[in-house]
């Protein structure tokens, strides 16, 4: 499968000396090390964590099954926290927090140590929980839901976050496959201004689940709340009971450290198991080399914990290198639109790691909102979830950036545990609309059907090389693991579609199945997607495959304008030309949907998936992920009075 695109990407952009004068990385040696010999330099990569006992071989390679620093043992606490007890970082914040509702909160080293310590006695001494155990965590954005992240890491208990969004229906799922003996809530979850029961969704979840024997509630409130003697225990309680001192549990450098949960085609999440060396490893290297990080930054990623780029990239990987992380509970639109540049120049936040349609939402609110912030603390931007379009590119680095601040635009999965494409922002020079060039010690290569290497052009996008970071395999399902992820391949194919070129940057297009089959020509999704945002009367644009008897398929097209803009009777024909104009006419959309907002996951995510099933008029799948779960019947209604 060769992609052609037909999208023109910017020319590069050079981040400003200033920058690279003071950058992490400022040549090519890693890139010289990685090729010279990649297990040496991923065992250099691993020597910078602290183990309790070395390995005796870099790597066990039996595809799909990797096995790295093989006998290895460590904790991922140990390195996370302990090891900064005895530097100048004890004092140092590791944790400023805020909520949408005001509250503050902040953690130094010693004070997370504490609570870490405190809460993995707790589960350990007093609730049994052993190595090897499940523990769900089912809370908001809070120092809370870290500390607990910390606390299963501690005792070698597995933990499994979902997401405080999930209907009960599905945090049952995923406790029933993983099989948690405890779970651990909120008693609420703060959302634009609105109060979420998350512990009587917890209630709800249990009904039908055998597995789960305690729960731990932190209270926020003093809401009376239902409460369940013999199970249910208070966590603030659990805390001030127990001791501030607690032996790490020595951890094989394969013991599984989370399970994390990822939907699936078939509609049944996958349970993407991540284990502790390997994983460690890649955390805390790639946060160093691609997030520049200075042990004066103060660093946010907006995502949450219960996503695997709050694993990586808010918990583990900062705290690894003892960054200063911030945390904020809430949108960015709310209580205004304001909120998150507020809180920049509020706190002086110099690194900002956010999603493209978070970027989107911020261009149709208009750079008249940033303009009125002081954001010059910012040093450097990144960008995660989907691929950034040029104009989005564009708008974020010139109006946060001030076109000082190099683009980070990261490309990885759940399934790598970390970034695996990106510049280094010291480096590399920047291309709007291309994630860059994959990191030192990755092996990335676009493929033919037939596994042939593509040295320039579109493919399928193959990492050809085991990584530390690579998923062990889909929990309970090692079968299921073979088949979606090495099947296709002797290597592990991504799904995704990219373009290489002549810079050896790879520009990702998007899902495979994501693109379509257009009268015989191959049209990535995300080519349409970007070529619509450029419009000026567009702020956000989703586009799917519909059937069509006499093309195969065709472009359905769901548009968000910009504020002022609204619809007229040639405004439908203007879009599709200005696609047409800008890729091809065969890429110009059969119909085009206005609409007020788009599917999105609380973490920004465009959940393209549903689209797909209302245009084509099928059943929608689970919706219970979704900020707005409305927003598709109204998007039902128009598509009946279109199509």
């Amino acid at each position: 499968m060769k992609i052609e695109s037909h999208y023109e990407l910017s020319d590069l952009i050079k981040p400003e000396e200033t920058f690279c004068k003071k950058a992490n990385i400022q040549n090519n040696d890693l890139y010289e090390k990685a090729n010279h010999n990649r297990l040496d330099f991923w065992e250099e990569q691993a020597n910078q964590l602290n183990w309790d006992q070395p390995w005796d071989s870099v790597l066990d390679w039996k595809k799909p099954n990797a096995k790295w620093f093989v006998n290895g043992k460590l904790n991922a606490t140990t390195n996370c926290l302990d090891r900064h007890l005895t530097t100048h970082r004890k004092h140092k914040k590791a944790i400023i927090w805020e909520s949408e509702t005001g509250q503050k909160q902040t953690l130094t080293y010693e004070q997370l140590h504490k609570k870490v310590c405190q809460l993995a006695n707790y589960l350990s001494q007093t609730l049994g929980i052993k190595k090897g155990d499940r523990i769900t965590l089912y809370m908001p954005l809070t120092p809370e839901l870290a500390i607990s992240v910390l606390a299963c890491a501690r005792i070698g208990a597995i933990h499994s976050v979902v997401f405080a969004g999930f209907s009960a229906n599905s945090l049952q799922d995923r406790l029933n496959d993983s099989e948690s003996k405890c779970i651990i809530t909120t008693d609420i979850a703060v959302r634009r201004g609105s109060e979420i029961n998350l512990k009587e969704i917890v209630d709800e979840a249990l009904e039908k689940v055998t597995s789960v024997k305690d729960v731990i509630i932190h209270k926020r409130t003093n809401k009376t709340i239902n409460w369940v003697s013999n199970r249910d225990h208070n966590f603030d309680e659990a805390i001030n009971q127990s001791s501030t001192t607690h032996k790490p549990e020595s951890m094989d450098s394969e013991d599984p450290l989370f399970i994390l949960y990822t939907s699936g085609t078939t509609g049944k999440p996958k349970g993407i198991i991540h284990t502790t060396g390997g994983y460690l490893t890649h955390a805390q290297y790639s946060t160093k080399v691609v997030f520049d990080i200075k042990d004066d930054d103060l660093y946010w990623c907006t995502a949450d914990i219960g996503w695997i780029t709050g694993h990586t990239y808010l918990v583990y990987g900062p705290l690894l290198n003892g960054a200063t992380v911030f945390m904020y509970e809430g949108t960015p639109d709310y209580p205004n639109t304001g909120i998150f540049w507020d809180l920049i120049e509020r706190y002086s936040i110099s690194i900002f790691y956010t999603a493209p349609t978070a970027i989107r939402a911020f261009m149709k609110a208009g750079e008249s909102i940033p303009e009125q912030y002081n954001l010059s603390s910012l040093r450097l931007l990144g960008s995660v979830g989907e691929p950034i379009n040029p104009e989005a590119w564009n708008w974020y680095y010139t109006h946060i950036g001030q076109k000082k601040c190099p683009i980070v635009d990261t490309w990885w999965q759940t399934e790598t545990g970390g970034i695996m494409i990106t510049t280094l922002p010291g480096l590399h020079d920047m291309k709007p609309g291309s994630a860059g060039k994959p990191l030192p010690g990755i092996q990335a290569q676009c493929l033919q059907d037939d596994g042939t290497t593509i040295h320039s052009g579109g493919g399928l996008l193959s990492l050809t090389e085991p990584w530390p970071s690579m998923a062990r395999g889909i929990w309970g399902d090692q079968e299921r693991f073979n088949e979606v992820y090495w099947s296709k391949f002797e290597t592990y194919f991504a799904g995704d579609g990219a373009v290489k070129d002549k810079d050896d940057y790879f520009t990702v297009i998007g899902r495979v199945d994501d693109v379509l089959n257009v009268a015989g020509h191959r049209i990535g999704t995300m080519e349409v997607e970007s070529s619509l945002v450029d419009c000026p009367k567009v702020a956000e644009a989703a586009v799917v495959g519909i059937e069509d008897t006499i093309k195969g398929q065709a472009i359905i097209a769901f548009v968000i304008l910009k504020e002022g803009i609204s619809e007229s009777a040639n405004l439908e024909q203007e879009l599709k030309q200005f696609v047409a104009t800008k890729i091809s006419p065969i890429a110009k959309p059969k119909t085009i949907i206005i609409t007020p907002d788009l599917p999105k996951t609380r973490s920004g995510k465009i959940m393209r998936r549903l689209l797909k099933q209302a245009a084509n008029n099928e059943i929608l799948g689970d919706t219970t992920s979704l900020a707005n779960p409305q927003i598709m019947n109204t998007i039902r209604d128009i598509l009946q009075s279109n199509i």
